[in-house]
Parts: C-alpha cells; sequence; structure tokens
C-alpha cells in the first residue's frame, strides 16, 4: 500500500468504520452487467457531466472516468478530452471498456497523472470517502477538473419506509438502505480533501413504479443492492408482504412514486503558481 494511502488513513482521528463489503461491491456490479445494467439514471449523471465539461471550451489531455456501466462512455468522453483511462469497481465493466479494477479508497494514483477525473455512480458506496477523494486530488495535475455525480442522502424514500415497515413486522430492525452524504456536506469533505471552488447541484429524480418489486429489479440491474457488512440476510415472508403493502399504500393505489437524489458536483485543483 502506497504512503499516500497509509498517510490518508491516519489523518483521521479515530479508523473509519467499515460498512461496505467491497468484494459484494464487486460482484454486485458484475451481475447487473450480465443481466443487462439498467442505465437511465446513470446516462442522466454522465450526460449532465459531459454537458458542462464542453461548456468550459477548454482542452483536457488526459482523463480518468471512474465508474462505466456503458461501454460507449469513453468514447464520448473522449469527444472533449484526450487519452481515457477507465476504472470500475465491477470486473466485468472494467473489462467491457478496457479499463482496470478500482477500490475508491484502496488504491495507488500516480501523481499528477490526470487534468480531469469523471466520477459517476460509485463514490456513494465507498468505506472512506474522504480518503477517496484525497486519492483522486492526489491523481491530479494542476488546474485541473474533478466532476461527477453520487447518490445523496435523501434517495429512497419510499423504499426506506417500506423496510422499516418489514422490521415492524418481524420485530427485528436491521439496515436495509445504505446510509449516503447530505448535500450539505458534500462540498466542505471536498474543500477537505484539497479540492478549490466546489460547486455541489441536486437533482431529484421521480421515477413511478407498479409494485416494490420492479424498484427491486432496477435498483439491482444498477448494481445498487444492500451491500452494508451488516446488511440481514433474510426479511422473511412477512416482512416482505409488509413491505410491499407500504409501498403500495404509499401510492395512488396503482403506482408508487420514488425519489433518486442526485448530487451532481464540480471542483477544481489549485491552479500552477
Amino acid at each position: 500500500m502506497s504512503r499516500l494511502v497509509a498517510h490518508g488513513c491516519s489523518a483521521h482521528k479515530h479508523a473509519v468504520p467499515k460498512l461496505f463489503d467491497m468484494e459484494l461491491r464487486a460482484l454486485r456490479r458484475d451481475r447487473a452487467a450480465r443481466i443487462g445494467p439498467e442505465l437511465f439514471l446513470y446516462e442522466r449523471a454522465f450526460a449532465d457531466c459531459l454537458d458542462r465539461i464542453a461548456l468550459l471550451r477548454r482542452p483536457f489531455r488526459r482523463s480518468l472516468l471512474i465508474g462505466c456501466p456503458d461501454p460507449h462512455w469513453p468514447e464520448r468522453l473522449g469527444e472533449v478530452a484526450d487519452d481515457v483511462t477507465v476504472r470500475d469497481p465491477g470486473p466485468v465493466f472494467a473489462a467491457a471498456s478496457s479499463g482496470q479494477i478500482l477500490v475508491e479508497d484502496f488504491w495507488e494514483p500516480s501523481a499528477a497523472a490526470y487534468d480531469l477525473v469523471v466520477a459517476v455512480g460509485t463514490l456513494d458506496s465507498v468505506n472512506d470517502l474522504l480518503l477517496a477523494l484525497r486519492l483522486i486530488r492526489h491523481a491530479m495535475s494542476d488546474d485541473g477538473l474533478f466532476i461527477g455525480a453520487l447518490s445523496g442522502g435523501d434517495t429512497l424514500p419510499a423504499l426506506r419506509s417500506a423496510m422499516r415497515a418489514a422490521d415492524l413486522a418481524t420485530g427485528a430492525a436491521a439496515p436495509h438502505v445504505h446510509p449516503r452524504i447530505e448535500a450539505s456536506a458534500l462540498a466542505p469533505l471536498l474543500g477537505d480533501a484539497g479540492f478549490h471552488r466546489q460547486v455541489v447541484d441536486i437533482d431529484r429524480v421521480p421515477v413511478s413504479y407498479p409494485a416494490l418489486d420492479r424498484l427491486v429489479s432496477d435498483l439491482r440491474a444498477m448494481g445498487a443492492t444492500n451491500i452494508l457488512l451488516s446488511r440481514p440476510r433474510r426479511i422473511g415472508r412477512e416482512g416482505r408482504a409488509a413491505a410491499s403493502r407500504t409501498f403500495t399504500d404509499s401510492g395512488d393505489g396503482s403506482r408508487t412514486v420514488e425519489i433518486f437524489e442526485i448530487l451532481h458536483f464540480a471542483a477544481w485543483t489549485a491552479p500552477t503558481g
């Protein structure tokens, strides 16, 4: 492990507790790749990044794409940046784009290797987000752009309510939905990692579902189901029935609107001199 990773870990007063199972995260992304990934939210976020980069009208020479569920993304990023390198937590997604596997808070980046880093849809499921951001900062040259998107803290409120109903039905509380960073905390965290001129925007995307099972199917195809180390292995028939009923009851009787909160961010490294 590199000195930077060791230093990054020691920068915390206490060791950051591990919430997520990184091996399971890779397996879940691999499963999504094999069954056919659900891309509508990923595409929405990636297209927004491309639009913002294009508006800058400046050249980027060496770019890094973190998170690549669509093998066409590197070519599209290549329209606004040269020399695109791809890394993804899932081996199948990484291989499909001729990239490499990455765990964002546990890698050894070369210093100042990239002047553009685009990260879409993976940073919400790392154990040490601050360290991940510091490592990305280390990988970037001066006056470089870091841009991307991740799920925010208000994501999946209907699912959260449904899972609470399942816990009440079974009499055993357990974590079912990932904790996520709040929008108000992301800009300060980017600053702590060494970035400047941070901007964070919130995009709340409503999606209606006929049943809870359909939402879970979409999450599975996104590689976004539960990877918490303390996740329950089963909720049982009674719990599933309570969750499904609560989800349906929170809608209009035929469809329930779920909210996906996307945090779009952009930040810069300090200019030379």
